[in-house]
């Protein structure tokens, strides 16, 4: 899963302009020239190359008169905009707002599915090793405060009292390369794999490592991924954030989840990973 899926809700959304265009009797080039567009306008947003804008949808309707439709075709293309977020975008306003923003999101869900390919998991960070993973995001991304950076640091460890309050249970994967990647320096490393072994052990908590050189079988590598109960799943891009909430491709995310699941081992092999990269670091 990547931009692609925004890709393909734009073209399922040009699907039904076209239909109402054709339902209303009128070719491309009549509906352009009757919105004074220019004749290739209609072929661009009907094949989802270019996304329609609230008045262009409502000249669609109008001039299709179908403008029973008109709300439902914006909040459709409102929120295939939506899903597919720059960081750059996001974090215009100073990673401390980022990450207060997915406060509401954490209280409200239940089950949490993290897969992380890239680092280890937020709510599993130690202090440390989270400063250095967001002063790493500060410098790509040209977000230079150091107060904001404290800042974040202090949301994001605060966060973390939901792994030891209510109903919450958390299934967390890593790749056994992300517990040897070294972030920040050895000491910050090996701080926050000791940090992972003690969070693992709480009663709320679930981790699989995934061992390198297992045969991978369906549970290929993929970007990294959370699913919050079967309603949302934020994934992980290079240049941005991306929302998931069509029911079919969060199925799809739950069926990921569950053979990379399978390549995972757990409790005290998993902890042995994770001693190991310990050692590695000398």
């Amino acid at each position: 899963m990547t931009s692609s899926s925004v890709q393909q809700a734009r073209q399922a959304l040009g699907r039904r302009l076209r239909e109402i265009r054709k339902d209303a009797g009128l070719t491309a080039r009549e509906l352009a020239g009757r919105a004074d567009w220019h004749e290739s306008k209609c072929s661009r947003l009907e094949n989802g190359r270019t996304p329609p804008s609230d008045a262009d949808v409502r000249t669609y309707t109008r001039l299709c008169a179908a403008q029973d439709q008109t709300a439902d075709l914006i909040a459709t293309a409102r929120g295939i905009e939506g899903a597919y977020v720059q960081w750059r975008r996001m974090e215009r306003a100073g990673l401390r707002r980022v990450q207060q923003s997915v406060a509401p999101l954490f209280e409200r869900t239940r089950r949490f599915r993290v897969y992380q390919s890239w680092v280890i998991p937020g709510l599993l960070q130690s202090a440390a090793y989270t400063r250095a993973v967001l002063s790493t995001v500060a410098q790509l991304r040209d977000v230079s405060d150091s107060a904001d950076i404290d800042d974040a640091v202090g949301v994001r460890l605060e966060r973390q009292r939901i792994l030891h309050s209510g109903d919450h249970r958390f299934a967390m994967l890593v790749e056994e390369w992300v517990l040897r990647t070294v972030i920040g320096d050895s000491d910050t490393m090996a701080g926050a794999l000791g940090h992972l072994i003690a969070a693992a052990s709480l009663p709320s908590v679930s981790l699989g490592v995934i061992p390198l050189g297992r045969p991978r079988g369906a549970g290929w590598p993929v970007e990294s991924f959370t699913m919050y109960d079967d309603a949302q799943v934020n994934v992980e891009l290079v240049s941005a954030h991306l929302t998931v909430t069509q029911p079919g491709e969060i199925a799809e995310y739950a069926k990921a989840f569950a053979e990379l699941s399978a390549n995972a081992v757990y409790g005290t092999e998993a902890r042995s990973l994770i001693t190991a990269a310990i050692d590695a670091l000398g």
